[in-house]
């Protein structure tokens, strides 16, 4: 079992960034890939950024390659999404997810989710 409890949204300007955390209790899997996703209100949830648990390889979706960067702190088990140069349609609430997705962009595979961290950004 896992749980994750993601922290660090809030309301910015388009331009600023954020960065968010997700504490991961438990006892993750060496094979697990820890994933960000987000939902915009009447939107399907997305793929962000993803990361091997213990590996680090990365990978990112178009819309935020070069602004956002996924990276985790083993020693303190904790999953970080660094968002810089935000735009208004950064606008989402935000969940970290853990499993082990045949796909790392595909929602519905991983096993685990948090509650989510909103974050508004306005132009």
């Amino acid at each position: 079992q896992v749980q994750l409890v993601e922290s660090g949204g809030g309301s910015v300007q388009a331009g600023e960034s954020l960065r968010l955390s997700c504490l991961v209790s438990g006892r993750p899997s060496e094979k697990y890939i820890m994933g960000w996703f987000r939902q915009a209100p009447g939107k399907d949830r997305e793929f962000v950024a993803a990361i091997v648990w213990v590996g680090g390889d990365t990978h990112y979706a178009q819309s935020v390659k070069g602004r956002f960067t996924i990276s985790r702190d083993l020693a303190k088990n904790t999953l970080f999404l660094q968002m810089n140069t935000l735009k208004p349609e950064d606008t989402a609430d935000y969940y970290c997810a853990a499993g082990t997705p045949p796909n790392v962009m595909w929602a519905h595979a991983y096993e685990y989710w948090g509650q989510g961290t909103q974050v508004a950004v306005f132009s």
